[in-house]
């Protein structure tokens, strides 16, 4: 990739690959910026069929979300925990809904 590419990487997103006590990412800048488009990417695309299946479904937020989220972890995917996990809330940020709460990668369970 260009180093004069404009994409500016969030840090809710740099911090996946920053190990605690270190500064520096553990993987190069073109590795990151790839993960990054990826998962914005798929954000953005599961926002439409996020608002239909909540509507087709009468599923609440949080059951679409956790949905996803399951779809994401899924063997097929090509996303880690992680990576599953800052799609959904920034999937949930793209649609104005309420972020779920994660614990070590996945959703709580409801209460």
């Amino acid at each position: 990739m260009s180093v004069d590419n404009q994409i500016e990487i969030p840090q809710s997103f740099m911090r996946m690959y920053v190990n605690p006590g270190s500064s520096r990412p553990n993987a190069t800048h073109d590795v990151v910026l790839a993960r990054y488009e990826q998962c914005e990417d798929m954000s953005c695309m599961l926002a439409e069929q996020a608002q239909a299946l909540s509507i087709r479904e009468n599923l609440t937020e949080r059951e679409v979300l956790e949905r996803c989220h399951q779809g994401l972890l899924a063997d097929t995917s090509d996303f880690t925990a992680k990576e599953s996990v800052w799609v959904v809330l920034r999937l949930a940020e793209l649609l104005g809904w309420v972020a779920p709460a994660f614990e070590d990668g996945a959703l709580p369970a409801k209460q």
